[in-house]
C-alpha cells in the first residue's frame, strides 16, 4: 500500500490559486490539528473543522489538489472498509506532510514579521544594566586576585550572563527598530483613520516621553558600566565564555589541537563583535559619531514632532483652512468627472490660468483681426501674424491701475509698541543675566530665589550643560549658541538634593558646583 505523493512539491502554490482562502483555512485545520498531536484528518473531520459555512464538494476538492501540490500527504483509509465495494471506493487519510509542514512554518515566520509592531522594552533596560553590574562583581573580583589563565572567572555564571546580555540587547534593539518602523506607518494615517489616530496620540506620545527619560538615565548608567567593565578587564570574561562555547559545540581531543583553537578564536571573535555592537549602541565615540541610543532618542523626539505637526494639520483641516493637497484632490475628481477633452480644457484653463500671451490688451484692430482668424495656443510667436498693443503698455510695461489709490495705513502706534516691548525685554535679560553671572565657582543651593526672567535664562543654561556633557565625564564647560555667556558645571559626589525657589515653583534636584561668566563685555573691550 503506498501513499499519494508528488515528487515536484510545490507547497506554495496554493497562494496564488483562485481558492487561495479555503487552502488556506484547510491547512490551518492541519496545523491545529499537529498542534494536538493529531495525526491523521479525514475529509469530514476538516469539514468538521471548518463549520457550516464550507461545502463537502469543495473541502474534498481542495483536499486533493493541495495533495497534488505536495502539501498533504494521502494515505487509502482502510479502517472502516466493511465490504468490497467499501475497499475499491476512494477514502483517504490527510495529514501534513514534510513540504507542507515546512512551509507553513514558512508562512508563519513570514505573517509575524510583517505584523510586528515591536516596542520601546524600558524594563530591557533595566535588565541590561543589572546585567553588567552582575558582569561588573565578576571583572573586579577577577582583576583583584589576578586571575590568570589557570584561575579564570567562573565559567558557567560568566557565559549565562553574557548570553542572556546578548539576548536582551538583540531583543531591545530589533523591537526598538520595529517600533519605529510600526510609528512612521502610524503617522502616515487615512482620512478615515482620523477619529481613531485623534484617541491614539495622546496614549502614543506619553509611551514616548516615557521611554525617552528611560533611555537618557538607563543609558548613561549602561555607558558608565560598560566602561567600568573595560578597565576592570572585559577580555578575560569574552575568553571564558569562547572557550565554554567552543567546547560545548565541537568537542575534541588532545589530538585535535590545532582545531579546537581555532574554534575558540572564532568563538573569541564573534563575543568581541556582540560586545562592540552593545558599547556602540549606548557609548557615543569620540569622532563624533553618535551611539544608537542618542539616535533612537532623537528620532523619537521627531516622531512626537510629526504627531503634533499631524494634530494640528487636522485641526486646521476641521477648521476650515486651506488645505493644498484636498484641493488637489477635488481638482482631480472634477477632472475625472468631466464629460469630454473639451470641458476638461476650460477646467484646466480655469483652474490654472495657463493661457498664451494673447491675453493681453491690445489695439481694437487686433481684437478685431483675432476674432475673425484665432490663432491657436500651440502657434510658435515666429510663425504667429503681430500683435498690436497699447503704446502705454509698450512705453511703460504696465497699465495705470484704475480707480482710487490704497489708503495709507499709519502704523506708528504698533512700531511705538513693538520698540517698548524690545527694550522691556531687554531690559529683562540684561539684568536676568547680570543676576546670574557668579562671579566664580558656586553651589546650585547659593543661587537663591530667581523671578521668572532669571529662571528661564538658568533653565536654558543649564539644559545646555547637560546636553554637552558625556555620560562619563564630571564637569563640562560650554557657552551659549550667541557666544556670550560661559557655563562650567562640575558633579559633587554624594551631593544632597537642592531647592531653587523661584516664582514659577520650585526645583529640585542634586547640588551641582557652577559658574556662569558673561563674556560679552570682555568681547566688547575687544572689539575696541
Amino acid at each position: 500500500m503506498s501513499a499519494r505523493t508528488n515528487s515536484s512539491a510545490q507547497p506554495f502554490a496554493h497562494l496564488q490559486a483562485q481558492n487561495a482562502a479555503l487552502y488556506r483555512a484547510v491547512l490551518a485545520t492541519f496545523v491545529r490539528a499537529k498542534q494536538r498531536f493529531t495525526v491523521h484528518l479525514r475529509p469530514e473531520d476538516v469539514l468538521a473543522e471548518l463549520g457550516t459555512g464550507a461545502a463537502a464538494e469543495a473541502v474534498t476538492a481542495a483536499l486533493t489538489q493541495l495533495a497534488e501540490w505536495g502539501n498533504l500527504r494521502a494515505d487509502p483509509d482502510t479502517g472502516r472498509v466493511t465490504t468490497v465495494e467499501d475497499f475499491h471506493r476512494a477514502r483517504y487519510l490527510y495529514q501534513l506532510s514534510p513540504h507542507g509542514h515546512a512551509a507553513e512554518q514558512a508562512i508563519a515566520v513570514y505573517e509575524e514579521a510583517v505584523a510586528r509592531r515591536g516596542a520601546l522594552q524600558s524594563v530591557a533596560l533595566s535588565d541590561i544594566a543589572a546585567q553588567l553590574r552582575a558582569l561588573l562583581v565578576i571583572a573586579t573580583e577577577a582583576s583583584a586576585t589576578g586571575a590568570g589563565p589557570g584561575d579564570p572567572p567562573d565559567p558557567a555564571k560568566t557565559h549565562l550572563l553574557l548570553m542572556s546580555l546578548v539576548d536582551r540587547f538583540t531583543g531591545l534593539a530589533d523591537n526598538a527598530q520595529a517600533f519605529m518602523a510600526s510609528l512612521r506607518r502610524t503617522v502616515d494615517f487615512a482620512d478615515a483613520e482620523v477619529d481613531v489616530f485623534l484617541a491614539y496620540k495622546e496614549q502614543l506620545i506619553s509611551y514616548l516621553e516615557r521611554f525617552i527619560a528611560d533611555l537618557a538615565n538607563r543609558g548613561a548608567e549602561i555607558a558608565a558600566l560598560a566602561g567600568q567593565i573595560e578597565e576592570a578587564g572585559v577580555l578575560p570574561l569574552l575568553e571564558v565564555a569562547a572557550r565554554r562555547e567552543a567546547t560545548d559545540a565541537a568537542p575534541v581531543d588532545d589530538a585535535d589541537e590545532q582545531a579546537r583553537q581555532a574554534a575558540a578564536r572564532e568563538a573569541l571573535a564573534a563575543w568581541q563583535q556582540r560586545w562592540q555592537g552593545l558599547r556602540d549602541w549606548f557609548v557615543s565615540a569620540d569622532g563624533g559619531r553618535q551611539s544608537q541610543a542618542r539616535l533612537l532618542r532623537s528620532a523619537a523626539i521627531g516622531a512626537i514632532r510629526q504627531l503634533l505637526g499631524t494634530v494640528t494639520a487636522i485641526n486646521e483641516r476641521r477648521a476650515g483652512r486651506s488645505d493644498r493637497s484636498a484641493d488637489f484632490r477635488t481638482l482631480a475628481l472634477w477632472f475625472a468627472q468631466a464629460p469630454d477633452d473639451e470641458s476638461a480644457h476650460r477646467l484646466w484653463h480655469t483652474a490654472f490660468g495657463l493661457s498664451p500671451a494673447r491675453h493681453l490688451s491690445t489695439t481694437p484692430e487686433s481684437l478685431a483681426r483675432d476674432d475673425g482668424e484665432p490663432v491657436p495656443a500651440a502657434t510658435p510667436w515666429a510663425q504667429a501674424p503681430r500683435l498690436e498693443i497699447s503704446p502705454r503698455l509698450r512705453r511703460t510695461g504696465s497699465y495705470e491701475r484704475r480707480g482710487s489709490p490704497n489708503r495709507i495705513i499709519d502704523r506708528s502706534e504698533q512700531r511705538r509698541h513693538l520698540a517698548e516691548r524690545m527694550e522691556r525685554e531687554a531690559t529683562e535679560v540684561a539684568r536676568a543675566r547680570a543676576a546670574l553671572a557668579t562671579g566664580g565657582p558656586t553651589t546650585l543651593a547659593r543661587l537663591g530665589e530667581l523671578d521668572s526672567a532669571e529662571f528661564r535664562l538658568f533653565l536654558q543654561l543649564l539644559g545646555d550643560a547637560l546636553a554637552a556633557r558625556r555620560p562619563d565625564a564630571d564637569e563640562v564647560v560650554t557657552t551659549t549658541s550667541d557666544g556670550t555667556l560661559l557655563v562650567r558645571l562640575a558633579r559633587i559626589t554624594h551631593a544632597p538634593p537642592v531647592r531653587i525657589v523661584t516664582r514659577d515653583g520650585v526645583l529640585t534636584g542634586p547640588d551641582h558646583m557652577i559658574e556662569i561668566t558673561d563674556l560679552a563685555p570682555t568681547a566688547a573691550l575687544t572689539a575696541r
